[in-house]
């Protein structure tokens, strides 16, 4: 509520009090939200009827890329140096380019080995256009 208080006493005074006019819009948005019911959001999406296409019987090919602490590389299994590892992608390649399928790539390294010799590795693959490369056995390195 307004209340004037002394001053000058020329005129009416025409400011309108606000207060019970914001109480009142506050209770009515509050009975407004208590008595709306609870509305559930359903979008109707018109989907596709599902093909029952078979998974593919065949595995990818996959070659076993392990660098280990002392920053030796292993290429399934077999030790081989960096341009070894750079005939092994280019061979993998010249195969993709007759027809077979890209062999997936997956690479684990030591915690313990040269972030150099990781990288060195990645670069030969890439050189290659090796594409479907991945980090196995990573958790080791979340801690």
């Amino acid at each position: 509520m307004s209340m004037s208080v002394g001053g000058d006493k020329q005129g009416v005074m025409c400011d309108i009090n606000t207060t019970p006019l914001i109480d009142v819009m506050l209770v009515l948005l509050v009975t407004i939200i208590m008595t709306l019911p609870v509305q559930t959001h359903a979008v109707k999406l018109d989907m596709p009827p599902p093909i029952n296409t078979p998974p593919p019987d065949k595995v990818p090919k996959t070659i076993d890329i392990v660098i280990d602490f002392d920053d030796s590389i292993y290429w399934n299994g077999n030790q081989a140096n960096l341009d070894q590892v750079e005939g092994y992608f280019h061979s993998e390649f010249a195969q993709v380019q007759s027809g077979e399928d890209q062999p997936e790539i997956h690479l684990r390294p030591d915690k313990r080995s040269h972030y150099d010799t990781a990288a060195k590795v990645l670069a030969s693959a890439q050189r290659n256009h090796m594409e479907k490369i991945g980090f196995v056995n990573t958790t080791e390195f979340a801690q």
